[in-house]
């Protein structure tokens, strides 16, 4: 049971991602409410997961020309050293306040986009 759960939240987190949202707000839920992984073993199979379909969802956009490619090394550039920075940090944060956190920011990111749909739909 664990392969199709594992199936299924591979394929539908890489269905996310190629829309630009991002897979790990789907698949770190998944490893570590359903398949039980501690979160920063989820953290770290999302950041390995997101190398070939990052890559993929990057060649259809460049291909179709949606991506401003200026800005977009400029993002790159302080997403990496973020990413250094981040990193680094989560070593530090005990794993059940990481989780915590994630579910803040998860939380956040939720009624932010409702409040979006609500406020396009007037």
């Amino acid at each position: 049971m664990d392969v199709i759960w594992k199936i299924a939240a591979g394929l539908f987190a890489g269905v996310v991602s190629g829309m630009g949202i991002g897979g790990g707000a789907v698949l770190i839920p998944v490893l570590t409410l359903l398949l039980g992984f501690e979160q920063k073993a989820a953290q770290g199979v999302n950041l390995l997961y997101f190398i070939p379909t990052g890559a993929a969802a990057l060649w259809v956009h460049f291909k179709n020309k949606s991506i401003d490619v200026k800005s977009a090394w400029i993002l790159a550039s302080f997403g990496v050293a973020g990413a250094v920075a981040g990193a680094f940090s989560a070593r530090a944060v005990p794993a059940d306040l990481l989780r915590r956190l994630f579910a803040v920011l998860m939380i956040g990111v939720g009624v932010n986009e409702f409040l979006l749909a609500v406020k396009r739909n007037k």
